[in-house]
């Protein structure tokens, strides 16, 4: 009976967390980016182990990834580095791994043994394409034609030959009176309609990734989604959830699905 709710409950949470993964950019593709902060040397090997732990979650989860920028430290670990990884629902995990990420422990670049604080951010984006492709379906657009007028109001011809074409969803009006045929200045119109859609939906997208741009905080104390303590204690806390962990060495070697999950589900 016990093994019976178990996989009930194991069931019941993977169906939660699904629909959860139903954001606009959840299903594509992510482009994660760590960060040394604030600390020095310190912070530039807390990077390094991040990213060491970000690829062996991502091997776990049966993921791929492309490393596209990765910057040395002078001394020691990174300054810096960049993913593209791919998989199902990819964005849609990991996503809630974006903040600053604090590290308390004795230092190894210390002489003094002293306990030392380190920062490092990871930022997830959602991988846009750059070709936008834009469907545009019949029924959406009204299209009119009309005679075409030249200087003045005179009329350059006795037939209906200048078409304009609205897009009803947005508004957007297209129309072109250039040809003598009807059916090229339908051809002309709809192209410059396509093309002003294009722009709407580019806009929209930058406008996107601003947004979450803007969202980034300080890589520095107070900002920090989650702590990982080595001494004098061990522990990983994220602060969203409360949600906290004595086994170190596990978080650090890639087991994030409780911490991720558990704010999936918050």
């Amino acid at each position: 009976m016990a093994v019976l709710l178990s996989a009930l409950e194991k069931k019941i949470k993977k169906f939660s967390i699904q629909i959860t993964l139903d954001g606009e950019d959840d299903a594509r593709d992510a482009l994660v980016s760590i960060n040394a902060g604030a600390g020095g040397t310190d912070s530039q090997d807390w990077a390094e182990m991040l990213f060491r732990m970000y690829t062996r979650w991502i091997d776990k989860k049966g993921y791929k990834y492309q490393i596209i920028d990765y910057q040395q430290g002078e001394e020691a670990g990174i300054k810096g580095a960049t993913l593209r990884v791919s998989g199902e629902n990819c964005y849609g995990f990991m996503k809630v791994e974006s903040g600053v990420h604090r590290l308390v422990r004795i230092s190894p670049y210390n002489a003094s043994g002293k306990r030392h604080t380190s920062f490092a951010s990871v930022f997830v984006y959602p991988e846009i394409k750059d070709e936008i492709k834009i469907d545009i379906d019949e029924s959406d657009l009204r299209i009119d034609v009309y005679r075409a007028s030249g200087a003045g109001g005179q009329h350059v011809n006795k037939t209906s030959s200048a078409v304009r074409i609205t897009h009803l969803p947005t508004g957007v009006v297209a129309q072109c009176q250039q040809e003598s045929s009807q059916h090229r200045n339908k051809e002309i119109a709809f192209k410059v309609l396509k093309s002003r859609l294009y722009q709407i939906e580019k806009e929209k997208q930058n406008k996107k990734m601003q947004t979450l741009h803007d969202g980034k905080d300080d890589i520095a104390w107070g900002s920090q989604i989650r702590s990982y303590v080595l001494h004098p204690y061990r522990m990983v806390k994220d602060h969203r959830t409360d949600f906290e962990m004595g086994d170190v060495d596990r978080v650090l070697n890639g087991d994030l699905d409780l911490f991720i999950e558990g704010v999936l589900l918050s």
